[in-house]
């Protein structure tokens, strides 16, 4: 299964969720977008935008300060 991978280290909310946003509108339905980011409204962020579109955030993890999202476009 492909995984696209997303640097948004240092970009600040909104942005990594209207950018992810674009991306999962152009990618095929299973495929895996991994999302790293610093800033740590993300979190609250991308649960919310997975339940509210359908997609799944299949792993969360947080490491030095740097946060990483896998979700699957559904």
């Amino acid at each position: 299964m492909k995984e696209i991978v997303l640097d948004f280290k240092e970009l600040q909310c909104p942005l990594p969720i209207l950018k992810v946003n674009r991306v999962l509108q152009k990618i095929r339905k299973g495929e895996l977008l991994r999302v790293i980011a610093t800033d740590r409204h993300t979190i609250k962020d991308f649960e919310e935008f997975c339940k509210k579109t359908g997609h799944v955030l299949i792993a969360f993890s947080e490491h030095n300060h740097i946060l990483s999202f896998v979700i699957k476009k559904m």
